[in-house]
Parts: structure tokens; sequence; C-alpha cells
């Protein structure tokens, strides 16, 4: 009978540490179900932030845009960088950036790796893929899919371009499963039902560019749609905060998608407010 308060002690030291273990596990719940934060810092670059905090740019421009929301200098952060084809409005301040944080570029195609790390990117932070390879880091998982579109990079020293491998859109799904497809510049293919039905993406940014057909941005949503239930939010990229006359608007996009049956909503996004996504 004389262990009976050391067995009582030992009793409320388990309870305790069964308490802490908890409170632990609960509170890294919200980290990982919270939302994504998403921004539009102009033309098709956006800057995600996920549930844990991790920051993922696409298609950095800055230096030379007009409609650029921030200054280069006031990107501190970036653990990813997605970089849609080589052109020089898509890989923008990829480079800089990924100098000054540490971030990782993951590239539509080999090749451009290899311009990347010519231009002065640390091999380490150049992780080279092709369309349908795949990069896991820290819970989020990039998928690098095709897309029908040119990649050369302009070199500096000449007039004449660089190969920069084919061009590539991204599926990014982060910690909490939401998952984003980033189409970048790419026409409608049917490769994009495909895709679709294997990553079921949450969200589509998808292409409006000044003098882009609406029939083919109407036919790219309409075949993600048609294989990808979860998808209930749509991004336009690529527009100018003031479009010149006679580019492709948000209202006829919604038209041409109201003309093939599609009800899904356009967010037409404001540079820099942050819009949540749950799934």
């Amino acid at each position: 009978m004389r262990n009976l308060p050391r067995i009582g002690f030992l009793s409320k030291v388990l309870a305790a540490l069964l308490l802490t273990a908890q409170a632990a596990l609960w509170g890294a719940v919200p980290a990982q179900g919270g939302p994504v934060k998403v921004e539009w810092l102009g033309w098709s670059f956006y800057r995600f932030t996920s549930p844990s905090g991790k920051v993922v740019l696409t298609n950095p421009f800055i230096t030379g845009n007009a409609d650029a929301a921030v200054k280069l200098e006031e990107i501190t952060q970036a653990d990813l960088i997605l970089v849609t084809d080589a052109h020089r409005d898509e890989v923008g301040d990829a480079v800089a950036i990924a100098k000054a944080t540490g971030a990782r570029i993951v590239t539509p195609s080999f090749e451009f790796g290899t311009v990347l790390a010519a231009w002065g990117v640390p091999n380490a932070q150049v992780m080279r893929r092709n369309p349908g390879g795949r990069y896991t880091w820290e819970g989020i998982t990039i998928r690098v899919v095709g897309a029908v579109h040119g990649s050369a990079a302009t070199d500096p020293s000449s007039k004449f371009p660089i190969y920069g491998g084919v061009a590539a859109g991204f599926m990014v799904t982060f910690e909490n499963g939401y998952t984003v497809y980033f189409m970048g510049s790419s026409a409608a293919t049917q490769d994009m039902a495909l895709w679709a039905e294997l990553y079921k993406p949450d969200a589509m940014i998808f292409l409006m560019s000044g003098f882009t057909e609406p029939l083919d941005v109407g036919t790219a949503i309409k075949l993600v749609a048609g294989k990808s239930p979860n998808l209930k939010t749509l991004i336009p990229h690529h527009q100018r905060v003031a479009p010149p006359p006679g580019a492709l608007t948000v209202a006829e996009v919604r038209a041409t998608l109201d003309s093939m049956g599609i009800r899904i909503p356009i967010t037409d996004p404001v540079r820099k407010q942050v819009y949540e996504f749950t799934k």
C-alpha cells in the first residue's frame, strides 16, 4: 500500500504527457488544414503562401513589368519558383530572386535548367524536370505537365535566341491537399483532360493573354472542368491592369463559358489582394 502515492504521481505525469502530445498534435492540424493564400502581383506572377507558411512564386516578372505590384527588393522570402518557359516575361527575375533567397527553381525542361545554371543559379537550387516529372518538398508536390507554347530564352550578348527546351504547366498540391493547375501559356490541348482526371485540381489559373482566342480559353477550361469535379475556382493570368483595346477580358471569357454550360465563377484578381482557398 505504500506504493500508492508513487503510482498516483506516475499516473499524473503520464496524463500530463498525453495532454501535451495532444495539444501539440492539435496545434499542428490548423497549419496543415489552413488556407492557401494567393496574391496576383501582375502579369503571370502569382505568390502562394502554403498552410505551413512556404512561399511559392510563378513567373516572377518584376523588372520591366509596368504592372508589377512589388519591387524586386521586396521579395524577401521565396521557397520555390515555378517558371513555365524560357521567355523573358516568364523567367522575369527568377534568377535574382533565387540567388537572394536560396529558392529552388522547378524548371519546365531539363534544358532550361542548364540555361539557369549558366546564368549563375547554383546547381543545388535548379530542380531539372520535364513534363511528366514531379518534385516534392516539405509537403508540397509539384507535377510538371505539358504546354503548347514556345520556350526560347534571350541571350543578352547576341541577337540569337537560346534553346530553352519545352514549355510546361504545373499542378501544385499543397500540404492541405488543395491543388492548383497553373497552365502557363499553353493553348488548349486534349491532354488537359487527362491531367485533370489524374490530379483533380481545385483551382485553375488560365491564360488570358491580350489576343488569345476566347474559344481556346473556354475549351481549355472545359477540358479540365469535365474531368475534375473539384474545380471550383478560375483565375486568369497574363492580363494587363488596363487592357489595351481589343484585348480579351474576363467578361468575354465569362460569356464563352456560359455558352458552353460552364458555371464555375471567375475570380478577377486585384493586385496584392490576398485570396484564401481551402480544400
